[in-house]
């Protein structure tokens, strides 16, 4: 019997580009097809579900909340597909935790921002972007003028700190020149 060959997903872009539904979209392609999955977020990710990744647009599916990526290997065991939300919540763990995974034949999809509300690299995801086989940029709605967009800008300025869980009420999507307007790149 051959080898199941792994990979390394990566859906990326602004947030409110639709990356968690795309991953759940992946995933319950998967389960239609009877291929064993598991999910997985960031322990304090609560914002929809303690225990489900949950899209803007309210499409759900089960997820295991850990503290950290190595956690993921040990839950991942009869998984062929991993999926992992919220990527940017982790540290540079995640790196070798994919690259395991995908070195012992399991397809790792995993949906993270790349870039912070200062249009920073966002990591892990740009070195997972490195080691990726396939790579998914993503793009919203510029609230302001209807483009296409690339940017996730921070409504609430007072809050300074890189991690920061929110959502409309604390975030918008921006094309490149309406998030000019806020942000000097």
């Amino acid at each position: 019997m051959a080898k199941k060959k792994g990979s390394i997903e990566v859906i990326t872009g602004p947030m409110f580009s639709g990356k968690t539904e795309e991953l759940i979209r992946r995933v319950a392609r998967a389960e239609i097809a009877k291929i064993p999955y598991a999910l997985f977020k960031p322990m304090f990710d609560t914002r929809y579900s303690e225990n489900e990744i949950v899209s803007h647009d309210n499409k759900i599916l089960s997820a295991k909340p850990v503290m950290n990526a190595k956690e993921i290997l040990g839950f991942s065991i009869d998984a062929d597909i991993i999926g992992i939300d919220e990527a940017q919540f982790f540290n540079q763990e995640l790196i070798d935790t994919c690259v395991k995974l995908a070195n012992g034949g399991v397809r790792v999809i995993v949906a993270g921002l790349d870039m912070d509300y200062l249009s920073k690299p966002f990591q892990p995801i740009p070195n997972i972007i490195g080691v990726a086989d396939q790579v998914t940029k993503l793009k919203a709605i510029c609230v302001e003028c209807g483009e296409d967009a690339g940017f996730t800008h921070r409504i609430n300025k007072k809050e300074e700190k890189q991690l920061m869980l929110g959502e409309k009420n604390s975030y918008e999507p921006l094309c490149r020149t309406c998030f000019g307007k806020y942000v000097k790149m």
